[in-house]
């Protein structure tokens, strides 16, 4: 599957009758939501957790030398914090443009808190893209992070963005923590040079 999804994603019309639609946002989402929203509220999904797996050539990475963003992957028991915002259907344009490099628009349940939940909408980037960057280690992920930038900036602010998001949603996410913990080791190891 090509990288660029508009064209899949604008084919969607799972929520064409709707006025309205939850959307869940995982990762820059959370903390960069550049788009018109009716309400944002902490949320989490189920069986999905928060990976690193995604190459990012038009955001925080070029073709030449990618970055890496975060994805969904299926994980039995696994609960995914973030944010999900309240948007109207004209918003999928600007959404679908922005999430072009190999993500998916998804249907999901979105969970606030114990009780109360609603159906609603998520990008995925999946293993069939051609941007996937697949499993790594951590302290891997965070060599190519410190690396690479692109046109929306370095892809290691995306990273400390992302985790200081997190922990202000009280989300403990080991994975993104042990490779913002690589990122400031290796950071702080080039400044002592």
């Amino acid at each position: 599957m090509s990288a660029n999804t508009i064209s899949i994603n604008s084919q969607m019309s799972h929520f064409d009758s709707h006025d309205s639609v939850w959307l869940f946002g995982y990762g820059s989402i959370i903390f960069k939501a550049d788009f018109p929203f009716l309400e944002r509220r902490p949320a989490h999904i189920n069986g999905w957790a928060r990976r690193f797996w995604q190459g990012s050539h038009d955001h925080r990475g070029t073709v030449e030398a990618p970055g890496r963003v975060v994805t969904l992957v299926p994980q039995e028991g696994a609960v995914c914090a973030g944010m999900a915002y309240l948007i109207t259907p004209e918003v999928f344009a600007h959404l679908d443009h922005r999430e072009k490099n190999g993500y998916l628009r998804l249907v999901t349940e979105i969970h606030f808190g114990e009780a109360e939940k609603a159906e609603g909408l998520i990008y995925i980037a999946s293993e069939e893209n051609t941007a996937f960057a697949g499993p790594a280690s951590e302290l891997d992920i965070a060599r190519q992070i410190a690396r690479a930038a692109g046109p929306s900036g370095r892809n290691s602010e995306y990273l400390l963005l992302l985790a200081q998001a997190l922990r202000e949603l009280g989300s403990d996410d080991a994975h993104v923590f042990e490779i913002e913990k690589h990122l400031l080791q290796l950071e702080r190891e080039a400044a002592a040079r």
